[in-house]
C-alpha cells in the first residue's frame, strides 16, 4: 500500500456542524452504495446534530471536507459503563492510503478517553474484508458476532 508522502495540506479534525450535512450525505449515499433519501437524511443528520451521545467529525485538507466518522455512545449495564460503537467511516476515493481513516480513528479514540468511555467498538459486514484489516490494524478485535433482523421491508 502506498501512502502519499507530500500531502497538499494538512489533514484537520473538527466535529460536523449543520452546514456538512450536503457532503456528509454524499459521502454516506457512495459508503453505502445507493441513494439514501434525502428528506430523511436531513432529519436524522439534524436530530444527531443535537444529541450530545452523537459525535461526528470531519476530516479536511485546505477547506476541503475528505473525509468523516460517527460514533454513537450508550451507557451499557453489561459493561458498566459508557460505550461509543463507530456507525460511519468514509474517506473519498481519491485521499485514500493518505492514513486519513487513522487520524479519524485516532481522534475518536482521544474523545473516547477525554469522555471517559469504557469501549470503543465498530461493526462492518463481513464482505468488507478490506475494512475489517483496517480496523485490526486500528487496534479492534474480533470478539463478538452481530446478528441482525430487519423490521421495515
Amino acid at each position: 500500500m502506498l501512502i502519499n508522502p507530500t500531502p497538499s495540506a494538512p489533514i484537520i479534525i473538527r466535529p460536523a456542524d449543520k452546514n456538512d450535512v450536503d457532503i456528509v450525505y454524499r459521502f454516506l449515499c457512495e459508503l453505502e452504495e445507493l441513494p439514501l433519501d434525502q428528506t430523511q437524511f436531513r432529519s436524522v443528520f439534524d436530530h444527531n446534530l443535537q444529541n450530545p451521545m452523537v459525535y461526528y467529525l470531519i476530516a479536511e485538507a485546505g477547506g476541503e471536507s475528505i473525509g468523516f466518522i460517527s460514533c454513537h455512545v450508550q451507557y451499557l449495564l453489561h459493561h458498566v459503563g459508557k460505550v461509543g460503537e463507530i456507525q460511519e467511516l468514509f474517506v473519498r476515493a481519491d485521499r485514500r492510503n493518505e492514513r486519513i481513516g487513522h487520524q479519524l480513528v485516532s481522534a475518536l479514540n482521544e474523545l473516547a478517553i477525554r469522555e471517559g468511555f469504557i469501549n470503543l467498538e465498530v461493526t462492518t459486514n463481513q464482505k468488507r474484508t478490506d475494512t475489517i484489516r483496517f480496523y485490526e490494524r486500528e487496534l479492534f478485535n474480533r470478539t463478538h458476532i452481530k446478528l441482525v433482523k430487519s423490521i421495515r421491508p
